[in-house]
C-alpha cells in the first residue's frame, strides 16, 4: 500500500497530487518540460506561478522556459504570431487550450482573450492533469455564462463572521485587517481556480466600524486586500451602510434624494477609486431586518440604488442591490401577510426604473435558503432590470457543515427552473446572467463558507460547496455529478473507489438531510437565533414571518388564490395554476403552498402524517450508512482527513436521529395518527 501523505484539508482541490500512471505521466512530462509566456501582468505572473508549481507536484519536473520540441504557450491572444488564432466568439473572460503542431513545433496553447482569460486556461489545464485526461487533441474554447461570478464575505471587523461555522475571519481580528495576507491570497487562487472574479470582503449587516471601510481612515488597508485579490483577477467590493452619511459624514439625513447626501456619496466614489483604481462597486442590504434604507425618507428601492449608480457610474462601478425585502415585525395571528409575496410585491413594480449600472441580487427562494423552497417568482417577474442569483454556500439552515450537505443539486434545480418569462426556455440561469432580457450586467453570488480553520470549511466535503459553486456560476449546464467527480479527483486524487464513493455520498446528502429534517416544503422548525437543530415551533409564534400551522388536523401554509395568501399568482404560467392545483403540486413543495390533512395522500401513495415518520426514519438510518461507507475508505484517503470527516459524519448520524425523534414525536401528539410500522415515537 503506498504511504498517504498527511493532510489538513488546507490546499483543498489545489493538491496536484503526483501522478502515478507511468503512461500518462510520460505524456504530462514530453508536453510540459517547458513554459513560454508572452507577456507580464501581475495576473499572467499569477497564472505562470500556478502553472510551474502545479506541473512540478504532477509531474515532478519544473517547466523550463528553454525552447524545446514541445511546451506549453501562455499569454492574450494576438499578443504574438503564435497567439494569434481563430477566437470568434470568445468574450473577455474566455480562452483556447488548442494542442497545436505547425512548423515543425507542438505546444499547447493557454491563451485567454485577456489576461484573467489566460489564468483560467491555466487553471483549467492544470484540471485536466489532476483529474487524468490526455493532452495530444486538446481543443477547448470556454466562455463563462455570467460576467459576474461573486462571493460574499459575511466578515465583521471583530473577527466573527455571521453565520460562520468554520472558524473566525481570514481578513479580520479585533477590529482590524490581518496582518499578513499569505491566507488571503490562497483564498484568491482557490476562487479564481474556479472561475470566481469578484468578492465582497464584509458582511452586509454592517455595523459601526465596517461603514468607515469606505473613509480614508481604512481605504489604505482596503486597497491592500484588493491588490492580493487583483493579482487574480479578482474585483473587490464593500457592503455599505446606508446611513453612512448620517453616522460617519456628520449629515443630518440619509435621503437619497438630497442634494448633500448624493454629493456625500459621490466625493466616497472619487476616494475609493483613488485607492482602488479597478474597485468593483457596492453591495447593499437596505430596509431589510432593521438595516437604514430609502424607506425611512418616503423613497423606494430605485431611489436608493439609483443615487449610489450615479455616483459610481463615472468609473464602472456597480450597485449590487439585495432583494431580501420583508416585513420583520409580522403578527402570527395575521394570516394574510406572507413574507413568500414581499419581494416579489416591492420590487417588480419598479421594474425599468433602475439605471444600467444597478444589478437586483435575489435569492434562490423567496423565503430563505431552505433545504426547499419553490424558486423565487422575481426570477422573470421583471424584464427591464439587471438580476442576478444569490445562493448561500454557508450551511445555514442545511446543517451548518457539521452535516454533510452537498448543495449543488438544489442550485442546478434553481439554475434550470423555467420561468416561461419568454415562453418555454427562459431559464433562471438565462435571467441571471442577462441574456433572457438583453441586459448589460448578471451573475451569480453566494454567501462564503470559509473561515479560519485548517481546512477552510469545517467540514472537508463542504469544500465541494465552495468548488461547485464557482464552477456552476461559470457554466450553469454542468452536472452535479459531473462537479462532484471532478472535485473528489483533484482532492483526494485519482483512485476510482475513492472518487465514486465520495460522489455517491456526495449526491445522495441533500435528500438524506431533507428527509430527516423539514417535510415537504414547510421549512424551518429549526431552534431560532442559530438555527441549529430541531424546534418545531421555534418560530411558529414569532415576527419572522416563518409559519408551519400544524394543528391536530392539519398543516401547511395555504398561499392559493383561491382561498390563502394568493402568493402562486406570482408565478407565470403554467407553474401558478400547477402551485394552485392540490392535485398537480409537487409533493416536495405541497406544505410550502397547501394547507391540507395530516391524511391526504400524496402522489406516492402515502398520507402526509406517514410520509413524516417514513422519511425520517429513512433520513437517519441513511445519515448512519453515511458513516459506514466513509470507514470503507480508511487506508484509501490519508488517516487526518479521513478522522476528520468521519468525526462531523458521526455527528451528523446522532444528530439525524434527535431530528428524526423530535419532528416525529411532534406530529404524532399533533396529529393522534400511529405510525403504520408501530415503530417508536415518543
Amino acid at each position: 500500500m503506498k504511504l498517504l501523505r498527511q493532510e489538513s484539508g488546507y490546499t483543498c482541490w489545489l493538491r496536484c497530487e503526483a501522478c502515478r500512471d507511468e503512461h500518462l505521466l510520460r505524456e504530462y512530462r514530453s508536453w510540459c518540460g517547458g513554459l513560454q509566456t508572452i507577456g507580464s501582468s501581475e495576473i499572467l505572473k499569477s497564472a505562470q506561478k500556478e502553472l510551474l508549481s502545479g506541473i512540478a507536484a504532477i509531474t515532478g519536473q519544473t517547466p523550463t522556459s528553454e525552447a524545446s520540441a514541445q511546451f506549453l504557450l501562455l499569454g492574450v491572444l494576438g499578443q504574438s504570431p503564435e497567439l494569434t488564432v481563430a477566437s470568434a466568439g470568445l468574450t473577455e473572460d474566455g480562452y483556447l487550450i488548442r494542442t497545436v503542431r505547425r512548423d515543425g513545433q507542438s505546444f499547447i496553447l493557454l491563451a485567454g482573450k485577456t489576461d484573467k482569460g489566460a489564468l483560467y486556461a491555466a487553471f483549467h489545464f492544470l484540471r485536466l492533469l489532476q483529474t487524468g485526461e490526455p493532452l495530444g487533441t486538446l481543443d477547448i474554447a470556454e466562455n463563462p455564462k455570467n460576467r459576474l461570478r461573486m462571493i460574499n464575505q459575511w466578515d465583521n471587523m471583530d473577527g466573527s463572521i455571521e453565520r460562520g461555522y468554520a472558524g473566525r475571519s481570514i481578513f479580520y481580528e479585533n477590529h482590524d485587517f490581518i496582518g499578513d495576507l499569505d491566507r488571503i491570497r490562497d483564498y484568491a487562487r482557490l476562487l479564481a481556480s474556479t472561475g470566481i472574479n469578484a468578492i465582497a470582503i464584509n458582511n452586509v449587516n454592517v455595523h459601526r466600524t465596517e461603514t468607515k471601510l469606505i473613509t480614508s481612515e481604512w481605504l489604505p488597508e482596503v486597497a491592500r486586500v484588493a491588490g492580493v485579490f487583483r493579482e487574480y483577477g479578482i474585483r473587490t467590493f464593500l457592503s455599505i451602510n446606508f446611513a453612512g452619511p448620517i453616522e460617519i459624514g456628520g449629515l443630518a439625513t440619509a435621503d437619497p434624494l438630497d442634494g448633500e447626501v448624493r454629493c456625500w456619496w459621490a466625493d466616497r466614489a472619487a476616494d475609493i477609486y483613488r485607492h482602488i483604481p479597478d474597485f468593483g462597486g457596492f453591495l447593499v442590504k437596505a430596509d431589510s431586518e432593521f438595516r437604514p434604507g430609502p424607506f425611512t425618507y418616503g423613497r423606494d428601492h430605485a431611489d436608493g440604488a439609483n443615487m449610489l449608480a450615479e455616483a459610481l457610474q463615472p468609473y464602472g462601478g456597480l450597485v449590487i442591490w439585495r432583494c431580501f425585502v420583508y416585513n420583520c415585525l409580522q403578527d402570527w395571528r395575521d394570516r394574510s401577510t406572507d413574507r413568500a409575496r414581499a419581494a416579489y410585491d416591492h420590487f417588480t413594480p419598479l421594474d425599468g426604473r433602475f439605471l444600467d449600472n444597478v444589478i437586483l441580487q435575489i435569492k434562490n427562494g423567496p423565503m430563505d435558503f431552505q433545504v426547499r423552497e419553490p424558486v423565487s417568482p422575481l426570477f422573470g417577474g421583471m424584464t427591464k432590470t439587471n438580476q442576478m442569483l444569490e445562493l448561500q454556500i454557508t450551511q445555514e439552515y442545511t446543517g451548518q457543515q457539521k452535516h454533510l450537505c452537498y448543495l449543488v443539486p438544489q442550485w442546478k434545480e434553481v439554475a434550470d427552473f423555467d420561468t416561461y418569462a419568454q415562453g418555454p426556455g427562459t431559464t433562471v440561469a438565462d435571467v441571471a446572467s442577462g441574456e433572457a432580457f438583453a441586459r448589460p450586467h448578471g451573475g451569480f453570488a453566494a454567501v462564503s463558507n470559509i473561515g479560519d480553520e485548517a481546512s477552510w470549511t469545517g467540514h472537508i466535503l463542504a469544500q465541494a460547496n465552495l468548488y461547485g459553486f464557482g464552477r456552476l456560476a461559470w457554466n450553469p449546464a454542468l452536472a452535479a455529478k459531473d462537479i462532484a467527480r471532478e472535485w473528489a479527483a483533484m482532492t483526494f486524487g485519482p483512485d476510482p473507489t475513492v472518487v465514486g464513493t465520495v460522489c455517491s455520498m456526495l449526491l445522495a446528502s441533500w435528500k438524506i438531510y431533507e428527509n430527516y429534517t423539514a417535510p415537504l416544503g414547510v421549512g424551518w422548525m429549526v431552534n431560532p437565533g442559530h438555527h441549529y437543530g430541531p424546534n418545531v415551533d421555534g418560530y411558529e409564534y414569532s415576527k419572522w414571518g416563518t409559519y408551519h400551522f400544524a394543528d391536530c388536523r392539519g398543516i401547511g401554509v395555504d398561499r392559493t388564490v383561491r382561498s390563502g395568501t394568493g402568493y402562486t399568482a406570482q408565478y407565470r404560467s403554467p407553474h401558478a395554476e400547477r402551485y394552485e392545483s392540490l392535485e398537480e403540486c409537487p409533493d416536495e413543495l405541497l406544505l410550502f403552498f397547501h394547507h391540507v390533512p395530516y391524511t391526504h395522500r400524496l402522489k406516492s401513495g402515502k398520507t402526509v402524517i406517514q410520509h413524516i415518520y417514513d422519511s425520517h426514519f429513512d433520513g437517519a438510518e441513511q445519515a448512519a450508512e453515511l458513516v459506514k461507507i466513509w470507514e470503507s475508505l480508511r487506508g484509501k484517503v490519508d488517516d487526518e482527513r479521513h478522522r476528520l470527516v468521519l468525526e462531523r459524519l458521526k455527528e451528523q448520524a446522532e444528530h439525524a436521529i434527535e431530528w428524526r425523534d423530535v419532528i416525529n414525536t411532534y406530529f404524532y401528539r399533533k396529529s393522534g395518527i400511529p405510525d403504520e410500522q408501530a415503530r417508536t415515537i415518543y
